[in-house]
């Protein structure tokens, strides 16, 4: 079916996060002493909002997280990503696609609105994306798996949820489009299918994510200006 509104999940799926923040998440616990592998990261916090790792570690440990963590995390995240960060490959041929057919599209993120600027500004996306056009888990206080944050995104952008399409690659994300109503199409670059049960499609690069949204041979006609160049 056709879709008015894709909703792109950020990390993972249009910037390339996941390996750098969760390799620096593990680390600062493990230095915290809450012993946490990149491989354990990823399993319990990929997709979710930093309040998680608080609610995990206390009730795992009955210890609280320091009262810094947050913005020790973020300093150390910042700036792997200004240093390291690139796009998602394929995906500014996704956006091109939906921009040179029309499409509505925005992004909705577990991480805090200055995480998605950041990595927008690094990764070379900002453009792409209006201010109004991006709901972080922040605006809601319930993250993923809740599907609070979603349902934000459609209503703010004026759209039914039947008629949006989210995008995820974490099992938080696709629980939470699936809670929401949406259809979800599953990005399996770092999580396997069978880790995201329930999504309408799976896809292992962008080319074939172009498909799915029936925009193959649509890629690559358009490139942002200054001012972002499109309105929904």
């Amino acid at each position: 079916m056709g879709y008015d509104l894709v909703i792109f999940d950020n990390d993972g799926v249009l910037v390339d996060s996941e390996p750098l923040a969760n390799s620096i998440l593990a680390g600062y616990l493990t230095e915290l002493g809450h012993a946490t592998s990149y491989e354990e990261s990823l399993r319990d916090y990929m997709g979710s909002a930093v309040h998680r790792v608080h609610d995990l570690v206390l009730e795992r440990t009955g210890q609280a997280l320091p009262a810094d963590f947050d913005t020790t995390l973020y300093a150390r995240t910042f700036s792997a990503f200004e240093r390291e960060l690139k796009p998602v490959p394929g995906v500014e041929g996704v956006l091109a696609a939906l921009v040179e057919t029309g499409t509505a599209y925005c992004l909705a993120s577990s991480g805090s609105h200055e995480r998605i600027r950041v990595g927008h500004r690094a990764a070379g996306l900002d453009e792409w994306f209006e201010e109004e056009w991006i709901f972080s888990a922040d605006d809601v206080g319930q993250g993923k798996p809740a599907p609070d944050l979603f349902l934000h995104a459609a209503d703010q952008m004026g759209v039914a949820p039947g008629r949006c399409v989210v995008v995820e690659d974490s099992p938080l994300g696709v629980q939470a489009a699936i809670a929401a109503g949406m259809d979800v199409l599953a990005y399996t670059a770092m999580v396997p299918a069978d880790r995201l049960p329930g999504a309408s499609g799976y896809f292992g690069d962008m080319g074939q994510l172009l498909g799915l949204l029936g925009l193959q041979g649509h890629e690559g006609g358009y490139t942002p200006g200054h001012q972002g160049g499109f309105s929904h």
